[in-house]
């Protein structure tokens, strides 16, 4: 049985269809090796602009940066967790990686969703296998969704 999955648009840069964005969750439920799979239960996705993010940044991590991704576990039975994303990090950031806005927001969901599994970045060690993890799951995007699931504005 699929996954639900909540998602949140309150980013005014972007538009696209819900089902495309929950399609892309329940292929990395569905592909991924089980060590990259996100625990069961519901999973938010939230996606904010820059100040939004921050906002939370700051209330959750005492952290006043703009950030690209921020995960939530949960303790509560039957959710997963909550990954919070910025479009507008994103929109900003392909420029400067030389990537689409598109693959930029997905990597930031996938990122996101594999800390859910218990994958960290803050050490070297730590860093190359989420950076591998997060390759596996873009092929996993590009290999079953043949088109752009964000339209940015």
């Amino acid at each position: 049985m699929k996954r639900k999955i909540e998602i949140i648009n309150k980013s005014k840069c972007i538009k696209f269809p819900l089902k495309d964005l929950k399609k892309f969750i329940h292929l990395l439920d569905e592909k991924l090796e089980e060590n990259l799979k996100a625990p069961e239960g519901i999973l938010s996705i939230a996606i904010f602009d820059d100040a939004d993010l921050t906002k939370i940044h700051i209330d959750f991590l005492q952290d006043a940066t703009i950030t690209d991704v921020i995960t939530f576990d949960s303790t509560e039975e039957g959710f997963a967790g909550e990954i919070c994303v910025s479009a507008q990090c994103a929109k900003d950031s392909a420029i400067e990686f030389n990537t689409t806005a598109n693959t930029e927001l997905c990597l930031y969901i996938a990122h996101g969703y594999l800390h859910l599994a218990g994958l960290d970045d803050l050490c070297a060690r730590d860093s190359k296998q989420m950076r591998i993890s997060e390759k596996k799951a873009l092929t996993i995007l590009s290999e079953n969704i043949k088109k752009d699931i964000f339209k940015f504005s």
